[in-house]
């Protein structure tokens, strides 16, 4: 009879000692992390459309009141792509004055410029630890939360936290933003960094400039 015994035989206690302590690792691998959120010297963002196919963010609003604006793209001779907003609903009139040199970029099927209406708004990336801009022009995901503001057991959309997941890639893309509640222990956190960005001098609205909204 062979006896069963717990952790390594005599024989193989030296190799078991020499056997590395597995390592906890992510389920996303650091690039696709890396593309849920951009940080950069000016601050972070965060893009919907960046979320990797089976992928979520979560994240807390830092202010009930979003930035609303109108956002299209231009391409400069150089081949570089420019967003350009509009605190109004611009007419094409508008944004080719507004461009200059730069080329509007058009919508599918070249039936016009592709403007779209988006909002922004200032959250606490979990992931991150810090304060980044949240910009949505995907009319579904603007919609849920507009549905999830008029909730009356939201009534508070800054004492909750939000998980945006997203399914399939390019226009084929869903999204799917639910509610929750705050994270434990992290409010302090959240407060102090949202203290520091407005220290710093945050303000969302040098958006629609081309400004940095994390500094002047």
């Amino acid at each position: 009879m062979v006896a069963m015994v717990s952790g390594c035989a005599t024989v193989a206690e030296r190799n078991c000692a020499n056997t590395p302590t597995p390592q906890t690792m992510g389920f996303l691998s650091k690039s696709a992390s890396a593309a849920v959120s951009s940080n950069s010297a000016q601050g972070g963002y965060i893009n919907p459309s960046k979320i990797p196919d089976g992928g979520s963010i979560r994240f807390a609003l830092l202010s009930a009141e979003p930035l609303e604006f109108y956002e299209c793209w231009g391409q400069a001779p150089d081949g570089s792509n420019k967003p350009f907003r509009f605190d109004y609903e611009p007419t094409d009139e508008d944004i080719k004055a507004e461009l200059g040199d730069f080329v509007a970029r058009e919508k599918i099927g070249g039936s016009g410029i592709d403007v779209k209406f988006a909002i922004a708004v200032p959250v606490y990336n979990y992931e991150a630890g810090a304060v980044h801009v949240l910009s949505i022009t995907q009319k579904g995901i603007i919609r849920e939360l507009d549905a999830i503001s008029q909730n009356e057991d939201y009534a508070d959309l800054t004492a909750w936290d939000f998980t945006l997941g997203k399914k399939g890639v390019g226009l084929n893309s869903e999204y799917k933003l639910l509610p929750g509640p705050r994270k434990r222990g992290a409010q302090a956190e959240i407060n102090d960094a949202w203290s520091d960005a407005e220290s710093a001098g945050f303000d969302i609205t040098r958006l629609i400039s081309g400004g940095n909204p994390f500094k002047a």
